[in-house]
């Protein structure tokens, strides 16, 4: 499979790598392809990768090579980029408790949607979801593509603050806060999962390429497995 790609220049050691694709499954696969080839080939002059849903930022050695070099490189490497498969990251399965009390939006949701509260918790488990990228915050994984159904846009007002392992959804992408912080997605339950950890190895249970599963859990193993209620969404 030919890759169409294009290359910038992104500061005096950086480049990033657009493929032309809109977001789907296909130009992730791309994505994680093209990291993993980048990493086994040119491993001496690379000094950092980041990807993100249709790009990869290249930080590169200016001591090993320069700009000229590395563009020409990374487009003999990439031309004819194969894709093995969709699904080469490991499957994590995620529980999430589902429930007003912990999912301040789910009635609202199920009031836009015409659907029933149940109807959401099922959509939004039936399905994996490719980790796409990881940003906002250490720990952050977009997950993509929620069914259409259950499609949602982000809220008209950011909350302040949204608590640590809320689940949301923001158009068709759904995700889970790792730590509090503010937020305008749509929550729907409460993760006990730890997204991120510094003093972990490895940090995050999810990485780039990889798929997640939500599972839904009851009142008694959520707390079982740490999770916390009270938490206020201002």
């Amino acid at each position: 499979m030919s890759a169409t790609f294009k290359i910038e220049i992104a500061g005096e050691n950086s480049l990033i790598l657009y493929f032309d694709d809109p977001v789907n499954d296909e130009v992730a696969a791309k994505v994680q392809q093209a990291q993993w080839l980048i990493r086994q080939e040119m491993s001496n002059d690379i000094i950092d990768l980041i990807p993100s849903y249709t790009s990869i930022l290249v930080v590169f050695n200016l001591y090993n090579i320069d700009h000229h070099q590395i563009t020409n490189k990374l487009q003999k490497l990439l031309i004819n980029l194969p894709i093995i498969n969709n699904n080469q990251g490991a499957l994590i399965e995620l529980p999430v408790y589902y429930a007003s009390e912990s999912g301040p939006d789910l009635a609202a949701m199920a009031k836009s949607k015409d659907l029933t509260i149940e109807q959401i918790i099922t959509l939004h488990q039936q399905q994996e979801y490719n980790v796409y990228a990881i940003g906002f915050a250490p720990g952050f994984a977009y997950l993509g593509e929620v069914d259409q159904r259950i499609a949602m846009p982000r809220l008209s007002t950011p909350r302040i603050k949204v608590p640590k392992g809320a689940v949301g959804i923001a158009d068709r992408q759904t995700a889970v806060y790792p730590s509090t912080s503010p937020g305008g997605w749509n929550i729907i339950g409460l993760c006990p999962i730890e997204m991120f950890n510094a003093n972990k190895t490895p940090t995050m249970p999810v990485q780039v390429g990889d798929r997640v599963k939500f599972k839904a859990i009851s009142k008694d193993e959520f707390f079982a497995l740490g999770g916390v209620l009270g938490a206020t969404y201002d």
